[in-house]
């Protein structure tokens, strides 16, 4: 079976074909008619084309040098041309005559085509340079160049909370869409000074330029660095529990809600009320005060090259990358990710286990969950999942990290005008008010740091760094893109062409940007 949009291309005549099979013959043979389907949507254009062959007008599918009349609908002539450039690969457009819509239906009306007077003819967009677009970034944040510089930080800390806010409470569209406002509001060159700015920038949905405006009681973001509907969010006892629930390691936004529903909103609730912990969470729930802490650079390094001297002490020949957001060039990070491949097919099976169980004899994990791999590409093109998550073979786990003598646990030098007595009477606790194993943390030798490693292919390996390294907006942009523009689905272990029904291979990032027609963009510059 031929493909749909093969199809369209099969004939230069297909409009003819058309025309004879809506038994209406061709009376205007010298006016050629090209509907243009932008701002005029699909089945609209569909509606017309069948409407102007019933009458005899020879309307075609696809642009040629044949043609005599564009017509399009809610369009300036400039973006009718360009447009036009963009799909003709170098065709003439000339002779066309580039008409409004009221043309055609005028003729369709008249049975006839009726003469073009200045009123169909297209007109140059008129610009006001006042109103004039001060800023132009694309659509999918997968097309933009986002560094770690943001120069609108208020702004898009403010549309951060409000989504993280949506994802805790599992409002998926919300959350997507203010972190569509915020990741184009990153990648602007620079500070957005007022509300002018922010005509004609794309994916600022309606809430999000509100809360860039004004709130409900008048304070406005750009002038006064606050929103009231986020100050509200920030403050209420909802937001704030489900911060400190989800914080647990093992613990996601539906346990942290059935939580609250029981009257949880604290760690040291949730201790008195004798609830039943996984495993995960006992660990999540003892090394809270650490895992919440950030993970310098440094720290994952370190972490590195004990990772490394195990995994190739278990498989010599192995690569180890540092992925997320430290491979961006992050300073610090909420965990540690590592990708781990063989440039052998195969010799990767079951590397896991193996070096967790070293890891562990070793004293370096307190806690490690491992996974088998079950991906399986089809024949049919890869399955629609219920989620995002890849089938990497994969350990998620608690590391013991060592401290040098003499730092903090965040890296940091320790004061040597503080005694240990003063260390205990200041103790850091949890936001539940708890001392980490009833100890003040500070003094221990080493900290607990969240570590995943993911094994993959040496033939999935580019699509697992390109899936890992994020950022997570940047990721989804380019499965939206895939499937949106492309008729492809990605994913972090393979691309997949819909239209030719084959995985299309690669060795490199580049190679996978390339398939998808998008200019690559190094990690430095994925801070979407």
């Amino acid at each position: 079976m031929v493909p749909l949009k093969r199809r369209k291309l099969v004939s230069s005549h297909a409009g003819n074909a058309e025309a004879e099979g809506s038994g209406a013959a061709v009376k205007f043979p010298s006016v050629v008619i090209f509907l243009l389907e932008r701002k005029m949507g699909a089945s609209r254009r569909a509606f017309l084309s069948q409407l102007g062959r019933s009458k005899g007008f020879k309307v075609e599918e696809l642009f040629s040098e044949r043609i005599t009349h564009v017509i399009s609908e809610n369009n300036y002539i400039n973006e009718v041309r360009t447009w036009l450039d963009s799909h003709i690969r170098g065709q003439s457009l000339q002779p066309a005559h580039l008409l409004d819509i009221s043309w055609y239906t005028e003729s369709m009306r008249a049975g006839r085509p009726v003469e073009i007077l200045e009123r169909h003819k297209l007109q140059e967009q008129q610009i006001n340079e006042a109103a004039a677009v001060v800023f132009s970034v694309p659509s999918y944040a997968c097309q933009r160049r986002t560094t770690l510089q943001n120069h609108n930080t208020v702004l898009t800390e403010a549309l951060s909370l409000l989504a993280e806010n949506a994802e805790l409470n599992e409002e998926d569209g919300r959350a997507i869409a203010f972190r569509r406002s915020e990741a184009v509001l990153k990648a602007l060159p620079k500070a957005v000074t007022n509300l002018a700015d922010l005509r004609g920038l794309p994916c600022l949905g309606e809430h999000s330029l509100k809360i860039i405006k004004a709130s409900r009681k008048g304070c406005d973001v750009l002038k006064d660095g606050v929103s009231s509907e986020v100050e509200t969010t920030r403050q209420s006892d909802r937001y704030k529990a489900l911060k400190v629930l989800t914080g647990i390691f093992g613990v996601g936004a539906k346990t942290a809600d059935r939580w609250i529903k029981m009257g949880i909103s604290t760690l040291h609730q949730l201790q008195a009320s004798g609830e039943t912990l996984n495993q995960a969470q006992q660990a999540g729930l003892e090394h809270y005060e650490d895992l919440n802490q950030p993970v310098a650079k440094a720290e994952a390094d370190a972490i590195g090259d004990v990772v490394q001297k195990v995994v190739l002490s278990v498989l010599p020949g192995a690569l180890i990358t540092l992925i997320g957001g430290f491979r961006r060039g992050k300073p610090t990070g909420h965990d540690v990710d590592f990708l781990i491949t063989h440039p052998e097919e195969g010799r990767e099976v079951g590397l896991l286990p193996k070096v967790a169980s070293l890891l562990k004899s070793q004293g370096f994990l307190l806690y490690q969950k491992t996974t088998r791999n079950s991906y399986l590409e089809s024949d049919d093109g890869p399955a629609r999942l219920s989620s995002n998550m890849d089938r990497f073979e994969r350990c998620f786990s608690i590391f013991k990290l060592e401290m040098n003598p003499g730092t903090t646990r965040s890296g940091t030098p320790r004061s040597s005008s503080r005694t240990e007595s003063q260390s205990d009477d200041h103790s850091p606790q949890t936001p539940g008010g708890v001392h980490e194993n009833g100890l003040d943390s500070r003094r221990r030798s080493w900290r607990a740091v969240r570590v995943d490693l993911v094994v993959s292919p040496i033939s999935q390996f580019a699509f697992a760094l390109l899936g890992w390294t994020g950022s997570k907006l940047f990721e989804r942009e380019m499965r939206r893109w895939a499937g949106h523009e492309k008729a492809m689905s990605l994913s972090s272990h393979a691309l997949y062409d819909t239209k030719q029904r084959r995985y299309l291979r690669a060795a490199s990032e580049e190679e996978i940007f390339a398939h998808l027609g998008l200019e690559y963009i190094p990690p430095s510059e994925r801070n979407a």
